[in-house]
């Protein structure tokens, strides 16, 4: 069965631009379409689609409000387009508070020249999303029944957060003092060639050498996570459940462009008892500080200085930047089998072959299972290859980050 989609935008060049995208591809059928948010509730109530694209900005009620309605009338998978602005990521975040699956750049550049890159990654993800059964929002964005509901989000709007201390103030984090000398590292491509067929998903159907062992490693050094496609709110899931103390540095690596990874750690470290923030160059990796990747950019453990991350340009010749694969070879090379690696949600294999070198140190690697996963593909890969420790509901990982007694 094809997917059935609804396009929603004011714009009529985009409505038709994504209809012509899409209604090119069998496994996709535009089913409606819709100018402004009340007209998308009307149509997602009467045509029931597999998946809404669903624009921002629109008169009557904007793409979050009616996000909002539909994830409460009639819960629908939905692929937000936002523009890649400081402005345009404080918004699809939103969005993806309201219930909104994933998102998707709005360069008018890109639709206008007829990208291959951006027809394929649109199909591609609404394929995923469209085929996606799993009963996944009550789990993730709230704590009730009733999806979309601001009060039980994981997501907590900036406006009620608490404020928060200062960096320095905060368990376990000093000042940096001075300007630590630049360290040079390998080159991406070097690390690259440390894991090959990066980007070759694992298709054997291998049961995971799983034990069920759900204990961090005794000489634990860092915690490293990768995540894409429904990531921002797992990862919310998460750190917000450890607390300030937390006896672990812990490297973040989500798919997302650079304007979106900023944003991103700012909300995170309003959110988190820890402390989060946006990986520089030279960071320190710190007890209960987490390090974002820079989007656009490969985030390693420095060879030279190993309590410091190196932040590389993002080399072409890899898909992702960052690169879940990139930053788990690093922690394999540097801290062997002393590293937690979690994977979660996300669409491709991502992190695999990176697990892979991390299996062969004797590191412990837990997967999130698939019926807490908004798209199963990053831990089905590493799970087939039987490289999982353990494989978790996305409501374990946190409880048992947080006390080491659990089993």
């Amino acid at each position: 069965m094809p997917v059935k989609v609804l396009i929603v935008d004011d714009s009529g060049f985009f409505r038709h631009r994504i209809s012509d995208l899409l209604s090119g591809d069998k496994r996709i059928e535009v089913v409606g379409s819709a100018q402004n948010g009340r007209e998308a509730v009307e149509q997602a109530k009467r045509l029931r689609p597999d998946l809404i694209t669903m624009d921002v900005e629109m008169p009557q009620m904007n793409g979050i409000e009616a996000v909002r309605v539909i994830m409460r009338e009639c819960p629908t998978n939905i692929l937000m387009l936002s523009s890649l602005t400081h402005e345009g990521a404080q918004v699809t975040l939103q969005a993806l508070e309201a219930g909104a699956l994933d998102y998707l750049s709005k360069d008018m550049r890109a639709w206008m020249e007829h990208s291959s890159s951006l027809e394929k990654q649109l199909r591609d993800k609404v394929v995923e999303l469209g085929n996606s059964r799993q009963a996944k929002r009550s789990s993730i964005f709230s704590g009730s029944d009733s999806a979309g509901s601001s009060k039980s989000m994981v997501f907590r709007p900036e406006t009620t957060s608490p404020a928060r201390k200062p960096l320095s103030s905060k368990p376990g984090l000093t000042e940096r003092t001075g300007s630590p000398e630049q360290r040079t590292a390998a080159s991406v491509s070097s690390l690259r060639s440390r894991i090959p067929n990066a980007h070759s998903p694992s298709t054997g159907a291998v049961q995971p050498k799983s034990s069920g062992k759900k204990t961090i490693p005794a000489g634990c050094k860092v915690v490293v996570i990768g995540s894409s496609t429904g990531g921002p709110a797992a990862l919310q899931q998460i750190l917000t459940q450890l607390p300030a103390n937390f006896p672990y540095p812990i490297l973040l690596v989500q798919h997302m462009p650079k304007t979106f990874t900023s944003v991103f750690a700012s909300r995170l470290d309003q959110q988190c008892n820890i402390s989060v923030k946006e990986a520089e160059d030279g960071d320190q990796l710190i007890p209960g500080r987490a390090l974002l990747a820079p989007g656009g950019h490969q985030m390693i453990i420095d060879p030279r200085g190993q309590d410091r991350v190196k932040i590389m340009p993002g080399d072409e010749r890899l898909t992702y930047k960052p690169s879940v694969d990139v930053t788990y070879a690093s922690a394999a090379k540097s801290y062997g089998k002393n590293v937690l690696a979690i994977i979660l949600t996300g669409m491709g294999a991502d992190g695999c072959d990176g697990a892979k070198l991390l299996r062969q140190k004797g590191a412990a690697i837990w997967a999130q299972n698939k019926e807490s996963s908004t798209i199963y593909g990053m831990p089905q890969a590493v799970v087939n290859a039987g490289l999982a420790d353990a494989i978790l509901d996305l409501t374990e990982f946190g409880p048992l980050l947080s006390n080491r007694r659990m089993s």
